[in-house]
């Protein structure tokens, strides 16, 4: 790097860099899994790792559609929501990760268009809400990398369920560090 040089600063840089990091741990407890694995709960809860990748692919594509669009009109569809969490037969987790990164890609499009964090966006109307509601683009953004966190975690927890991989530990070996 040129010393007299900058790095980017500022707010949506550092959305960015955190949504970035936060997908790179979600996608940690993916790696070298099965299909049958994918597909295994492993807790009492009805989560697979398939199912989280679709749902927060999913989930993150309708954020980035409600930001682009900012619909006054838009209604939350349940049926979308529901499906998100259900991975059919013909959806293998090879297709669901190449979906997820597809996905990314979209927000790093959005998000470079970006000029202004303090825009409201009306947010599709729910039963879950008295009246229209309005978010900033920051807000959606911190929404959507909540959403990666959140399942993060419950991804990791039903690695370590399957055989026993552990996010830090394979974030440390990943570091060089040594576990023997």
């Amino acid at each position: 790097m040129d010393i007299t040089s900058k790095p980017s600063t500022g707010e949506l840089v550092d959305i960015v860099a955190m949504l970035a990091d936060q997908r790179n741990t979600f996608l940690i407890p993916m790696r070298g899994i099965s299909e049958e694995q994918s597909r295994t709960r492993s807790t009492t809860s009805q989560l697979t790792l398939g199912s989280l990748v679709k749902h927060v692919a999913s989930v993150e594509a309708s954020w980035i559609k409600t930001l682009q669009e900012a619909d006054e009109d838009a209604v939350f569809n349940m049926d979308e929501g529901l499906e998100s969490h259900t991975v059919h037969p013909e959806e293998t987790f090879e297709k669901l990760l190449q979906n997820y990164q597809a996905g990314a890609n979209t927000t790093a499009e959005a998000i470079a268009s970006i000029e202004d964090l303090d825009l409201l966006i009306p947010l599709p109307s729910a039963p879950w809400q008295s009246g229209r509601e309005y978010w900033t683009v920051r807000r959606i953004l911190l929404h959507i990398l909540r959403e990666t966190a959140q399942h993060s975690g419950h991804a990791d927890i039903i690695r370590e369920q399957l055989d026993g991989a552990s996010t830090t530990l394979t974030m440390g070996a990943d570091a060089g560090m040594n576990f023997d």
